[in-house]
């Protein structure tokens, strides 16, 4: 078949639409379909397609080859061009660019002075885009900053509090001690709760992180002041370890030793049915706080606490900045703020729905209540109290543990 006879295969409105769907595929599958084409008119068949579509002779001769190797089941693969193939990565076809990054971080870097690995800049990737074009003359884009700092292993990253602020002489006694008190108590079917204070929540138009779906974003003050609030929430948290359950009670004045007292109180008032045989109780608190190890106070309304109640409570605080280990911390504390991430607490009773809401695969359940009660802060313990303390320390570490005990009144 000649190629004057080719011109007369196809029909002028065969040949648009031949061309539409050329111009429709990728540049593998273009090929192939062009090749295929040619072997289907023979003679003259390739530079008939080559000036129907276009496209160079080269293309189609490719696409031809293409068709062998599939024929003899020779894997061709998916990549739509050859490895190696395609515009070069200006890395490459500029090595200057990499070293003039590397002397812009030289200057605009930090480090570990422990990890001579770690680097980090205060630079944006535009801001070093343009030193690289004044001190080159080649103009690279923030996108291949940001590649070629990938490639240093340099990425955004956000701060990690991870640091301790310090050590405890007592910490790895103290950890064993807390260790072997949960492991008693758990054996025993005693109940092991953990207890601490969340970060205070100010209810109203206030900016909240985090995201959620929605068709459009919610509106907030541009400021995040206090007294814009309509209040104030403080959480005061209490986790069962032994049954995954826990238990916010919103105070809505200060974080005192008698409002974490009158938490527990609220606790203990449900926990009968759930602890028939309770005799005694774990409790995991931290060094300082409205609970602390060294406030009489905290122990004084504990005291009056076992004494209303007839229960005896066994505390054990963990040592100075190791309060991040107590369990509760990480097993219902961070589950409450994932579940109220980007939602405004417009309202106490939204507080309330987004916290109840709080649930893990591992099936953590929360529940919520409300501290309508006004504490005041200054109290101290008294006199006779601290003269005549009846509570019975350990012989480990008794300013971390110890046991309350009821003691009887005629």
């Amino acid at each position: 078949m000649t190629t004057s006879r080719l011109s007369e295969v196809y029909s002028t409105l065969i040949e648009d639409r031949m061309r539409d769907l050329f111009g429709s595929l990728s540049e593998k599958d273009r090929r192939r379909f062009a090749a295929l084409e040619a072997l289907r008119l023979g003679y003259g068949g390739v530079s008939y397609l080559a000036r129907l579509f276009g496209c160079g002779r080269e293309l189609i001769e490719h696409g031809l080859k293409e068709l062998e190797q599939l024929a003899e089941g020779d894997p061709v693969g998916d990549r739509i061009r050859r490895p190696g193939a395609g515009r070069p990565a200006t890395e490459h076809k500029h090595p200057e660019v990499v070293e003039q990054l590397e002397q812009t971080l030289k200057h605009r870097s930090a480090g570990d002075p422990m990890d001579d690995s770690a680097l980090w800049t205060d630079l944006t990737p535009r801001a070093i885009a343009e030193d690289i074009g004044e001190q080159t003359g080649i103009g690279v884009s923030g996108r291949i900053v940001r590649r070629l700092l990938k490639s240093l292993g340099c990425g955004l990253r956000k701060i990690a509090k991870v640091v301790s602020g310090g050590e405890s002489p007592d910490r790895d006694t103290q950890f064993c001690r807390i260790g072997s008190l949960i492991d008693q108590y758990l054996q025993d079917g005693q109940a092991v709760l953990s207890m601490d204070t969340k970060k205070k929540e100010f209810p109203g138009n206030l900016y909240r992180d985090g995201r959620v779906y929605c068709d459009q974003a919610a509106r907030a003050f541009d400021h995040d002041f206090p007294s814009w609030a309509e209040g104030v929430i403080v959480p005061h948290g209490l986790y069962d370890v032994g049954r995954n359950e826990g238990w916010l009670h919103l105070g809505l004045s200060r974080d005192t030793s008698e409002f974490a007292c009158d938490s527990l109180r609220l606790w203990l008032a449900d926990a009968w049915h759930l602890y028939p045989q309770m005799e005694e109780l774990l409790l995991l608190c931290d060094g300082g706080g409205s609970n602390g190890c060294r406030t009489h106070i905290f122990k004084q309304d504990l005291q009056t606490l076992v004494n209303e109640m007839g229960l005896c409570i066994r505390v054990a605080h963990f040592p100075a900045y190791c309060s991040k280990y107590n369990p509760i911390e990480r097993r219902l504390f961070s589950h409450v703020t994932r579940a109220c991430q980007g939602v405004l607490f417009d309202s106490l009773s939204t507080v309330v729905r987004l916290m109840s809401r709080t649930a893990t695969q591992t099936g953590l359940s929360v529940t919520v209540r409300i501290l309508e009660k006004l504490y005041e802060t200054g109290r101290q313990a008294s006199d006779t109290f601290k003269a005549n303390m009846p509570i019975e320390f350990d012989d480990i570490l008794p300013r971390y543990n110890y046991r309350v005990i009821p003691q009887l009144h005629d």
